[in-house]
């Protein structure tokens, strides 16, 4: 499973980045709405930073705009994957930008039928968000168990990236599922490797080493 990071804040990128587990990275108008300084240069930084794929999404909404727009950020860095909304516009865009061989996550997926389309217009990913389905009462996950039987049905190739990742519950059944990709926030992602029992046991080990007087030399 890939992991990408949700993020657009350039100091925390850089310091999960140094562990070589970063995948690639989702950014939204909202996450780069919260940074200072001109998007484009953040983008720019970012996909300097991390080489796997980099969303950045459209804040058009008719087709041809979110075309305009699209061919904008692809300039930024060739790592760059176009983000668009699931619309019949984003659809639309998502056909001519794919048949162009731009890379293309469409994101806002919350229902089987809408995964169907957007693999139908060529997405390289598809982004259903769990945990705003979760939010409103229905199983966020079950959807990305529907889309994984939906494309392995019609030999669909595009990657179910899951999104909207609240929980390390969220994790574990998107991996047992076989998501392709997960995106997570830096908390998720120190969550994925923290535990009591690691702290403690390395705390006991440290202290009998100590206790030894011994070093490793």
């Amino acid at each position: 499973m890939k992991i990408f990071l949700d993020s657009s804040d350039i100091s925390e990128i850089k310091l999960i980045n140094k562990s070589g587990l970063i995948d690639g990275i989702t950014t939204n108008p909202s996450l780069l709405a919260k940074q200072e300084g001109n998007f484009k240069k953040i983008l720019k930084t970012i996909a300097t930073e991390v080489k796997g794929p980099i969303s950045a999404e459209v804040t058009a909404t008719h087709s041809n705009k979110m075309i305009e727009e699209a061919k904008i950020l692809q300039k930024i860095a060739k790592n760059i994957v176009i983000k668009i909304p699931l619309t019949l516009d984003g659809l639309i865009a998502c056909k001519y930008l794919t048949s162009k061989k731009f890379k293309v996550n469409v994101t806002l997926c919350f229902s089987p039928s809408q995964a169907l389309l957007a693999a139908k217009a060529g997405a390289t990913f598809i982004s259903p968000f769990i945990g705003r389905l979760d939010d409103v009462g229905e199983n966020g996950v079950q959807l990305i168990q529907d889309i994984k039987t939906i494309y392995k049905n019609y030999n669909l190739k595009t990657e179910i990236l899951a999104a909207s990742i609240r929980s390390l519950d969220h994790v574990r059944q998107v991996m047992q599922i076989g998501a392709d990709v997960i995106t997570i926030p830096p908390k998720i992602f120190g969550d994925l490797y923290r535990h009591e029992l690691t702290d403690k046991g390395l705390e006991s080990f440290l202290s009998d080493w100590k206790k030894s007087g011994k070093q490793i030399s």
